[in-house]
């Protein structure tokens, strides 16, 4: 599967930068899907209500999922790949 990455900064409510991917598939073009991905993940980070649109998360590029990654996105439409201080 190929899976779309969206390379996302937002800033925490302590002030900290989270840094994820928000993996979709590839074929996904709708930015606003995405982004309500994102919130939904901050949601259940209790970072709820962080700005989070095309400033903090924008398309990186394509690459092969792996397999785990892929049933996640075949579960769940989306995979979020946590970076720095999530």
């Amino acid at each position: 599967m190929e899976i779309a990455v969206w390379d996302t900064y937002v800033t925490k409510k302590d002030g900290t930068i989270m840094h994820f991917d928000i993996m979709v598939p590839a074929i996904m073009k709708d930015a606003d899907t995405v982004y309500n991905y994102g919130r939904a993940y901050l949601k259940s980070k209790n970072q709820e209500g962080q700005p989070l649109a095309s400033k903090e998360c924008t398309f990186c590029h394509i690459e092969k999922a792996q397999p785990h990654i892929e049933a996640a996105v075949n579960k769940d439409g989306y995979f979020i790949y946590e970076m720095e201080n999530c």
